[in-house]
């Protein structure tokens, strides 16, 4: 597997997620959608292990790893679903674009990798000033989109904690296994949310429904875990969640030209501050590992 393949592979499916994600769920409910995502997810991986050959380990490294791995998609997925019910699938991709900062200052609180340079802190700041920008036009459509984005923010802290945590655990495992264990770990825990929440079967679906879920399923819970945790395996994982420097922009325009979501200037404006911040933040980053 080549590392700049896993990468484009990811950009391309992160971008496209926040889409699926909201058509998944507008005539399935949000809790529907991503048990059904993340249950069919899970078997299409057992069954790519199967094919492969690829050992799933149960040792005690191996099941710490998918612990963190399978807390980490639960909740951040139950976070983004229900979010998506309120915020433009466009704003999704921009509030992720965060992951990098978050993760690299949690990996410098836990385990002092990297350091909080001059640069770095000018990074944070600018990505802090993108966010309220999103929150300050949030203000304006109402109280659910700001709980929404505040959904969002939240699904960034648990998806960053987690991958900082895999980053540090996940050993020798293949990839492919981190993934089939996180989501065994997960899919529990979204089959019994559904059922105590909802546990209703949805009476009529359109196809846009299931074929959100099922590209969903075998691209972004197998395909794009498996590319995710390799990569987390193989790069720095500050590194890794420069990704989300791409996946913004793809995933304004294609909200807008798919979905006909609105963009203004303070929407850009954000994702823009946003984006900077990453730049500043990542050049602090390659200083601080010159010295």
């Amino acid at each position: 597997m080549s590392v700049p393949v896993a990468f484009v592979g990811v950009v391309l499916i992160w971008s496209t997620t926040p889409l699926a994600i909201q058509w998944s769920s507008e005539s399935a409910g949000f809790l529907f959608g991503v048990t059904a995502r993340m249950l069919l997810g899970l078997l299409v991986c057992l069954v790519v292990l199967r094919l492969v050959g690829i050992s799933f380990s149960w040792n005690r490294a191996a099941r710490k790893t998918y612990l963190v791995a399978g807390l980490g998609i639960y909740g951040a997925m139950t976070a983004v679903y229900w979010s998506a019910q309120f915020v433009p699938s466009g704003w999704i991709a921009v509030i992720f674009g965060l992951s990098p900062l978050v993760t690299g200052v949690m990996s410098w609180i836990w385990f002092r990798t990297g350091s909080l340079s001059g640069l770095r802190i000018v990074g944070l700041l600018a990505g802090v000033a993108g966010l309220a920008i999103m929150f300050s036009q949030s203000l304006e459509l109402g109280t659910n989109v700001i709980a929404g984005l505040a959904g969002v923010f939240l699904a960034v802290i648990l998806h960053s904690t987690s991958a900082v945590w895999v980053s540090r655990l996940g050993g020798d495992q293949p990839a492919l296994a981190v993934t089939a264990g996180g989501l065994t770990v997960a899919v529990p825990l979204f089959v019994l949310t559904w059922f105590a929440l909802d546990g209703q079967w949805p009476e009529a679906m359109t196809d846009r429904t299931r074929y959100s879920i099922v590209y969903l399923a075998v691209f972004g819970s197998v395909i794009g875990f498996f590319w995710y945790f390799y990569l987390l395996r193989h790069l720095d994982v500050v590194k890794v969640n420069l990704l989300t420097l791409v996946t913004p922009v793809f995933s304004l325009l294609l909200g807008h030209w798919l979905n006909n979501e609105v963009l203004n200037v303070e929407v850009w404006a954000g994702a823009l501050m946003i984006m900077a911040g990453l730049v500043v933040f990542h050049l602090g980053s390659v200083r601080s590992t010159d010295r």
